[in-house]
């Protein structure tokens, strides 16, 4: 089979179509030929180096991916060869095949053609795991989202939605910003031009943002303990804006609030498909009845994997970009 690889850490030319072994999977493996993967900012990382996949991981970059089952291995049942699904990754995502634990396979939602269901699996366990079962958004409450627009955003956008939030997000610029409302964003914040935090305490009467679901990390974090609520949840996904920062305690004890930072990519297999299965059985209905729906941006040749990643580097995207296999 053919698969982007990485010979030596770079720039999105550093990314090299080529031809490499065919995976076999093992106990509790299923084969997926690819039809589709999506670009991630840990794909980026892990091209210039910073970001290597977990231990017995496949090398190649892709985190999340769709497609059919190609073969069946040792102790899977419930799936068929055959079957249309997508898959949350440890790597191996660029790629014309890839071995799937089964407890990480979601079957391809109905009214979600098969292409755009890898748009899914990477964001909507991401949001899911911190939004929900880590920070524990409840209806009636507002959620803050940091970079709206991204494939991240997008989706939290439309989950908090569907349980009954109240949304507030940030982007860059008036264009991206009428997108998140139009995906039912409230609270609409130009992070180049107006302050988070004052836009929070405006728009809440002065309480603040209940959870944040924030990508920045040391950028963000002093300014995120002031934007929450009291009992508030800060959940750190990303680090964009740096990795060290110093806390205040006396306000977070003041607020009663709570920071979590977690990741996805490294978490046991056990972890993963508890993962999955939440989102499956809470999230896979609201797609199937039309209420959140993938945002892709654009869809390129996965052998074209560099634009892919030259468009996510630019930040000219609103949702995903996909490559197809």
């Amino acid at each position: 089979m053919y698969a982007i690889t990485i010979p030596e850490p770079g720039g999105p030319e550093a990314l090299v179509w080529a031809e490499v072994p065919d995976p076999v999977p093992g106990e509790g493996e299923v084969l997926v030929e690819v039809a589709a993967a999506a670009v991630n900012r840990a794909d980026v990382l892990q091209r210039q180096g910073f970001y290597n996949p977990p231990s017995g991981a496949s090398p190649y970059p892709g985190l999340e991916c769709s497609g059919r089952i190609a073969a069946l291995g040792p102790g899977v049942p419930g799936w068929s060869v055959g079957d249309e699904v997508c898959a949350l990754l440890s790597g191996g995502g660029y790629a014309q095949k890839v071995a799937v634990p089964a407890g990480q396979l979601l079957p391809v939602p109905a009214g979600v053609d098969l292409a755009s269901a890898a748009a899914l699996p990477e964001v909507v366990c991401t949001v899911w795991s911190n939004v929900f079962m880590v920070s524990h958004l409840r209806p009636g409450e507002t959620l803050l989202v940091h970079g709206g627009a991204s494939g991240i955003g997008t989706m939290a956008i439309q989950l908090g939605k569907a349980v009954g939030a109240k949304v507030a997000v940030t982007a860059g610029g008036p264009d991206k910003l009428a997108r998140c409302a139009e995906l039912g964003a409230d609270i609409l914040i130009d992070y180049r031009e107006q302050d988070f935090v004052d836009e929070v305490l405006k728009a809440t009467d002065g309480i603040g943002a209940d959870v944040i679901l924030d990508i920045m990390g040391a950028k963000y974090l002093e300014r995120n303990v002031r934007a929450l609520a009291v009992n508030g949840r800060l959940a750190i996904i990303g680090l964009q804006g740096g990795a060290k920062a110093e806390l205040n305690l006396g306000a977070l004890l003041t607020k009663r609030a709570a920071v979590t930072a977690t990741s996805l990519r490294g978490r046991p297999a056990a972890e993963k498909a508890a993962i999955v299965a939440a989102v499956r059985e809470h999230v896979w209905p609201l797609i199937s009845d039309g209420r959140v729906r993938p945002v892709v941006d654009r869809t390129l040749p996965l052998a074209d994997a560099a634009e892919g990643h030259r468009v996510l580097e630019a930040s000219s995207h609103v949702g995903k970009v996909l490559l197809t296999a």
